[in-house]
């Protein structure tokens, strides 16, 4: 293994800690927890953790504290939102370059999935994100699905994906899934290189997840927003369903819809992974100087 591939799994494999201390970041904000502080919540000595955290945000534990405090203190907090949550909002409110990769979606027409994938080869297998491991889904037409693994070894909506597609031939072929992980998340960045997606949904469902690549890759929304955007302003309780069928995670960033009180609500493959995808990107925007 080359030099470059050891620190991209190093840095893969620092996502536990790191979630251990925003969760106590989140829970201590408002009193400024101290280097020392969340280290121990991350089970790590303080210079180690200084280090991992740098490594996996860009960004020093300070330097992600002292930004949090003062996007927060910028935005009126609405009731009941947390204020990890309403500085990562307000931290993600404007333009950025967050995703270099350009995502093109095609649904699957009605005729394609009658035949439940007959004639369709999907490879698939699991690689490690900065997120903890992940499982996708390609064929000759595009991405498919893209999830992640909980705790437990489950992937939601893995399930239903195989029955959906219960005619094609399913291949593993972990090589070539790893290097198109390491290509989404980073390890091996080609700016403006296409993406293509292929997925199945309803109307209705597929308008929101293209609404989500047109309008959220950058900030973050509320489901009010993106129901005006399809021009469905009285439907965002059922934005809310589509957004929780997304069969493609990261890609389609459903991570960045937030309820209306900035509070950052549900996600399919877990509420801890949505707010550290969100401290990820925040991290990075702050480093680049966005922010």
């Amino acid at each position: 293994m080359d030099t470059a591939s050891k620190a991209w799994r190093q840095r893969l494999s620092d996502f536990e800690r790191v979630e251990r201390a925003i969760r106590y970041i989140e829970r201590h904000l408002p009193e400024q927890p101290s280097l020392v502080e969340i280290s121990a919540a991350a089970g790590l000595a303080p210079h180690h953790f200084a280090r991992t955290f740098r490594r996996w945000a860009g960004i020093s534990p300070k330097q992600f504290v002292q930004r949090l405090t003062v996007n927060a203190a910028e935005q009126s907090l609405a009731a009941g939102a947390p204020v990890l949550d309403a500085a990562l909002r307000a931290g993600l409110s404007g333009p950025g370059r967050l995703h270099d990769l350009c995502v093109t979606l095609n649904a699957v027409t009605p005729g394609e999935f009658k035949c439940r994938g007959r004639g369709v080869t999907f490879r698939h297998g699991s690689f490690e994100t900065p997120f903890g491991a992940a499982t996708a889904v390609t064929s000759e037409r595009g991405i498919s699905f893209l999830g992640f693994k909980h705790d437990d070894g489950t992937i939601p909506g893995w399930r239903e994906f195989r029955e959906h597609w219960s005619a094609a031939e399913f291949k593993e072929d972990p090589p070539s899934v790893e290097r198109l992980g390491r290509m989404i998340f980073g390890a091996m960045p080609r700016q403006g290189d296409a993406l293509r997606l292929w997925v199945h949904g309803t109307n209705f469902q597929t308008q929101v997840w293209q609404a989500l690549l047109d309008t959220a890759r950058d900030s973050t929304v509320s489901y009010a927003d993106i129901a005006r955007e399809i021009g469905a302003p009285q439907a965002a309780r059922a934005v809310g369903s589509a957004v929780g069928a997304n069969p493609v995670a990261w890609l389609i960033p459903c991570h960045h819809v937030l309820r209306a009180n900035g509070a950052l609500g549900g996600y399919r493959w877990g509420l801890e992974r949505k707010r550290a995808m969100l401290a990820w990107e925040y991290s990075r925007a702050v480093a680049s100087g966005d922010r």
